[in-house]
């Protein structure tokens, strides 16, 4: 297949999806190793940047959208409705970088780790698409299990899990010292 024909596909074909597309059907349709995809892939972004179009195609977890570049958005507020936008409290923001971190996590297991029921941040962390179910625990009562979407790699700008920043041990000394103490305070009231 023909260079221009194979760039052509792999517009159509995240055009079309809207989602991202995982490298391993980009494969299967072109028939092209994923290094030669991203090879194709990189050149298509140089050129988009280089013409100033609006688009670009950004990578999420080994997968690949057609977006609209960040400097358009202005533009298409004027056309669109203005996207919703999150309130994101600490009580979510704690939520969320658990679940983040620890995924795939239960409900309970986020609650003990916070101290307190987090019904209402799951609740809103999946409406807004940040997190979804992942499947049940094996376990008694087989409750749901929970992790990220590619919303919240998309949100957050880290193309994998693995681009989340780590805490180094003296930062985790001192959480665990703070937690800690503030568990004892607790006690003791």
């Amino acid at each position: 297949m023909e260079k221009n024909k194979i760039e052509a596909v792999i517009e159509a074909v995240l055009f079309a999806m809207g989602d991202s597309v995982e490298m391993s059907k980009l494969m299967h349709v072109l028939e092209l190793t994923e290094i030669e995809i991203r090879a194709i892939i990189a050149e298509m972004n140089k050129r988009y940047e280089k013409d100033d179009r609006g688009i670009y195609i950004l990578e999420l977890d080994n997968a690949f959208q057609l977006c609209t570049k960040p400097e358009m958005y202005e533009y298409l507020i004027k056309v669109a409705k203005a996207p919703r936008k999150y309130v994101m409290s600490d009580t979510l923001l704690e939520t969320l970088s658990i679940i983040a971190y620890k995924q795939p996590v239960t409900r309970l297991e986020v609650e003990k780790i916070r101290g307190v029921s987090c019904d209402h941040a799951v609740n809103r962390l999946l409406e807004f698409n940040l997190i979804q179910e992942l499947g049940r625990l094996d376990a008694p009562g087989r409750p749901l299990l929970f992790g990220t979407t590619e919303e919240f790699l998309r949100t957050f700008g880290v193309k994998s899990l693995g681009d989340l920043p780590t805490l180094n041990p003296d930062q985790l000394e001192d959480f665990k010292k703070q937690a800690e103490e503030e568990a004892d305070l607790k006690v003791d009231i």
